[in-house]
């Protein structure tokens, strides 16, 4: 259980680089803190789950789950901008990597807490 949920932290991870990288380098905005509180704005829904989810709470690693469609969507809805291309499939790829991954350590997790209640 714990390589998956370092998997799923890991692309929590990148996730939260990629859109450091688009919003501060590739597509920021004219000021500083305008680009920092969208940068807080888009990270907000996966930094609240994020602090018991290292803990192993299950709950919370499947609200990672649902909070990676979003990203997901996002990925999807910048893929059609030519010079976001490589960043939305990156987006893509992890949202759907930590919405795969969490989904997998959730149904172990209560497969395991439904071995040790019978």
């Amino acid at each position: 259980m714990k390589p998956l949920l370092f998997f799923c932290l890991f692309c929590a991870g990148v996730i939260v680089v990629l859109t450091a990288l688009r919003q501060f380098y590739i597509d920021p905005f004219s000021t500083l803190n305008g680009n920092i509180a969208w940068f807080l704005i888009q990270l907000l829904p996966l930094l609240v789950p994020l602090p018991a989810a290292i803990g192993g709470n299950f709950r919370s690693v499947f609200v990672l789950c649902l909070v990676s469609l979003l990203y997901f969507v996002h990925g999807v809805v910048t893929a059609f901008d030519p010079g976001m291309r490589w960043f939305s499939g990156g987006e893509i790829f992890f949202s759907l990597a930590l919405c795969g991954s969490s989904a997998l350590y959730v149904r172990r997790a209560r497969e395991l807490e439904a071995q040790t209640s019978a």
